[in-house]
C-alpha cells in the first residue's frame, strides 16, 4: 500500500487533505485517482488506510478508514549528533539513520569539516536533508518522521542541555581513555542517547577533549578505522540491539 505524509492528519477527522508535494506524487507520479486506497500518516505516530477521493491538481483529499499499528519505535530516544561529510554521503546517513530508528539528526560543523553553517544554510542541505528523511520513513513504515535541525558548531552544540547519555565514536588508538561499545551492555538503558559520529579524518584532540568535559563518554567500535559513512549505521545497529534486547 502506497504511504502518504499529511501533518495535518487529525485522528478526530474524517477526511485530510494532501500537501502539495504529497497530492503531485499520487496523481502525477503513482497514477492514483478516486477510489484507491492508500495509507496516510502524520509524522507522530499516527496512521490511516485511507480512500482517494478527491483527485485534481489544486486538491488531493482522502477519506480515513480504519487505523493502522505501525512498527513500534526505538525505546531509546536517540539523537544521531553527524559531523557533515563530504559530497551526498550525508543524504546516505541520514537515510540510514532514520531507517534505524533515530529520533532526530542534528548536523555539526566540525574543524576537518569542509563547509560551514552559512554555507550549509545557503545551499537548502538541510531542506535537502528532510526530503530524504520523509522518503526514508515512508520506505521502513515508520509512522513518526524525525527531526533535522539545524547544524551547529560542536562548541554550540554541546553548549545545549545534554541527554541521558552522549556517547563520542572515535577512530582506535585515539590517546584517551576509551571504551568499547559493548561496555553499555552492562549500564542502565537510558531514556534518551546523543550519538556523536565524527568527519571523515576522525575528531581532534582538542575536540573530543571538550566534548569529555561537558561529560561525553568516549567509544570505540574495535580495532578497524572505519569509513565515516559506515560508523553511524554499524553504531546505531549495536546500540539498538543492546538496548532493546540487552
Amino acid at each position: 500500500m502506497h504511504r502518504f505524509f499529511a501533518p495535518s492528519l487529525d485522528p478526530g477527522d474524517e477526511t485530510v487533505t494532501l500537501p502539495r508535494d504529497e497530492a503531485e506524487h499520487l496523481t502525477r507520479v503513482l497514477r492514483l485517482g478516486v477510489g484507491d486506497t492508500v495509507a496516510v500518516f502524520d509524522g507522530r505516530g499516527h496512521e490511516f488506510s485511507a480512500r482517494v477521493i478527491l483527485a485534481g491538481a489544486r486538491q488531493t483529499s482522502l477519506q480515513l478508514l480504519s487505523p493502522l499499528e505501525p512498527p513500534a519505535e526505538w525505546s531509546v530516544s536517540t539523537t544521531l549528533v553527524q559531523a557533515v561529510l563530504k559530497a551526498d554521503k550525508m543524504d546516505e546517513v541520514v537515510r540510514d539513520a532514520v531507517m534505524l530508528g533515530v529520533a532526530a539528526v542534528q548536523p555539526l560543523v566540525t574543524k576537518r569539516t569542509e563547509v560551514t553553517v552559512a554555507a550549509l544554510l545557503r545551499g537548502a542541505k538541510v531542506e535537502r536533508w528532510r526530503r530524504v528523511a520523509l522518503s526514508s520513513v515512508k520506505q521502513s513504515r515508520r509512522a513518526v518522521l524525525p527531526e533535522i535541525r539545524t547544524p551547529l558548531t560542536l562548541e554550540t552544540y554541546l553548549d545545549e542541555p545534554a541527554p541521558a547519555m552522549r556517547l563520542m565514536l572515535v577512530e582506535p588508538g585515539t590517546s584517551a581513555a576509551v571504551q568499547p561499545l559493548t561496555v553499555l551492555r552492562h549500564t542502565p538503558v537510558p531514556q534518551e542517547a546523543a550519538i556523536l559520529v565524527g568527519p571523515e579524518g576522525g575528531w581532534s584532540e582538542e575536540e573530543w577533549t571538550m566534548a569529555v568535559s561537558r561529560g561525553a563518554r568516549l567509544i570505540s567500535l574495535g580495532r578497524h578505522t572505519l569509513r565515516a559513512d559506515a560508523v553511524p549505521v554499524a553504531a546505531l545497529s549495536i546500540l539498538q540491539f543492546l538496548w532493546d534486547e540487552g
